[in-house]
């Protein structure tokens, strides 16, 4: 049993959380209550907590799916809303929404504590309560997160304030433009990779490191048209991760922070998880399972991503899977697959003919597919049908029963940010930016070499048709690639091309002006009179 307890700073209004040890130790945390400041920061322990607070920022499933994954799939069209926040489904989402609200204030509780963080740590340096060593990597942890989490803000929301030192968040002040909070960014991904270390030790996994920074520091630099600044950071990365050799691999339950893993959010599995949220385990998985498996089917793929993969990418059945496939995953073909989940059992012991027909596969027996070509699982809402497609990366836990009502519903997978086939494909981009085609579609067919297990095609194909334009490959295997993750709208609104693109793969989307952005949260705007709405809402 992890226990949960909040340390107040007086003098800088955060909260703290302690770490024990154990694995993906740094996250767990030990009981203390309300000492002053100078109290509390007496020994190396309590550095490691006040970084581990930031950390715990992004152990929010409101921030990460309702946020960061929505907006990476929803905005791209590949994947589809049911529930509450179909407005995703017509970018009609109002700034009133929970999702983003929560995504805006834990952004700026991280950033309060990285503020603070930074002259403590100093300070606690100076006095030989930590060491250099150790005092530096905290340091660059604390710029890693703080760059990260403007990154977010500036690619969702454009330009937002910009808050840099401890006691200065008055929530007063006005939105910086986003090229000014991306030149933020990277001043902190700088000085992150400066301090940081390439790896940890095992009981440390988890935290930022040189990689990560660089990774991110690449990002943001394309943003800021920075091509070969960026290209530079990439290079620094290679040789340090490596794509794992099947793609089916990357997200397995059993395979968390491996090789191609850059930066991933670590979950730890408590004892209990309720509404209120404990941040250690999420529903983030149980979400993407459809409504026939865990009464959820939240949210669903679009048939046009599943078409438009090129004939022979092992990614296809890894991204989306539907009526009449398997389910791909080692972790739960090893529990026995779709017929193993209690919801199947039942709905095929049901003597209720229909019910049974659903839970009946085309041999007769228990259902081991996703539905059947004839009887697709979409759900029971007559009012919006889903489409019968699901989230095969969300979907890889196997310990998660997914019934609603109780605690199975709820996973303790990490969740990946950026991983090293990323990286590679953006520095494709980059490569091809800055004139080197030829040593561009040399990155690229790294990856896709291994999307179709040794060799890819030399014709580039998706969505059925030729793709012969350098630039355009990329952009289609950011999708190919990373759709079902944390990453294709961004990259796509990175690029620039991020209307044009979903127009032409789907082109009855319709997109209106200003609406690859979130809106301001309307709370915010309500709370500081100088922000100003994005255009559009």
């Amino acid at each position: 049993m992890k226990i949960r307890n909040y340390i107040s700073i007086l003098a800088v209004g955060l909260t703290v959380i302690l770490p024990s040890s154990c694995k993906k130790s740094f996250l767990d945390q030990k009981d203390t209550s309300n000492p002053t400041e100078e109290v509390l920061f007496t020994k190396a322990a309590d550095a490691v907590g006040l970084v581990n607070s930031i950390y715990d920022t992004y152990q929010n499933a409101d921030l990460l799916k309702k946020s960061l994954w929505y907006y990476a799939n929803f905005q791209s069209h590949d994947f589809f809303n049911w529930g509450n926040d179909r407005f995703y489904n017509t970018y009609a989402i109002p700034s009133t929404f929970g999702g983003i609200g929560v995504f805006w204030q834990r952004s700026y509780i991280g950033i309060a504590r990285a503020n603070s963080a930074i002259p403590i740590i100093a300070k606690m340096k100076e006095k030989g309560i930590l060491t250099s060593e150790l005092a530096d990597r905290l340091t660059g942890e604390v710029y890693f997160l703080r760059g990260m989490t403007y990154y977010y803000l500036a690619s969702s929301f454009g330009g937002v304030p910009l808050e840099l030192t401890s006691g200065a968040n008055d929530g007063l002040k006005p939105r910086s433009t986003e090229s000014e909070v991306f030149t933020q960014v990277e001043s902190d991904l700088i000085q992150a990779t400066t301090l940081l270390p390439w790896s940890y030790p095992e009981t440390e996994i988890g935290r930022a490191s040189k990689g990560a920074a660089l990774g991110y520091l690449g990002a943001t630099q394309m943003w800021l048209k920075k091509y070969t600044e960026a290209l530079a950071s990439y290079d620094q990365v290679e040789g340090k991760y490596s794509l794992l050799p099947n793609f089916i691999d990357v997200h397995e339950a059993d395979k968390e922070n491996n090789a191609e893993s850059i930066f991933e959010v670590q979950f730890i599995t408590a004892g209990t998880q309720s509404w209120g949220a404990g941040n250690e385990v999420a529903w983030i998985s149980t979400f993407g399972m459809p409504e026939e498996v865990s009464n959820f089917g939240y949210d669903y793929g679009n048939k046009g991503l599943y078409d438009g993969f090129q004939a022979g990418d092992l990614r296809k059945v890894a991204t989306i899977i539907g009526p009449g496939d398997t389910h791909p995953s080692p972790g739960i073909i090893a529990r026995g697959g779709i017929k193993s989940y209690p919801l199947v059992i039942a709905g095929f012991a049901s003597t209720n003919a229909a019910t049974k027909a659903k839970y009946t596969g085309e041999d007769g027996n228990i259902i081991n597919t996703v539905g059947t070509v004839a009887r697709p699982w979409v759900g029971s809402d007559n009012t919006q049908l889903r489409t019968g497609y699901y989230c095969a990366k969300m979907w890889r836990d196997p310990t998660l029963n997914g019934n609603s009502g109780n605690s199975t519903i709820f996973g303790s997978q990490n969740q990946i940010l950026l991983r090293y086939s990323e990286v590679l494909l953006s520095k494709a981009e980059c490569q091809i930016r800055t004139g080197d085609v030829a040593g561009g579609l040399a990155t690229l067919k790294r990856v896709r070499d291994r999307a179709f297990g040794g060799s890819a095609p030399l014709v580039y194909m998706s969505e059925g048709k030729i793709i012969a334009d350098p630039l355009q490959m990329v952009y289609h295997e950011y999708r190919h690639e990373l759709s079902g993750e944390y990453s294709t709208f961004y990259n796509l609104r990175r690029a620039g091309v991020a209307t044009t693109f979903i127009k032409e793969v789907y082109p009855d989307a319709v997109i209106p002006p200003g609406r690859e952005l979130y809106p301001i949260p309307q709370t915010e705007i309500g709370l500081n009179p100088n922000l100003i709405q994005n255009p559009g809402y």
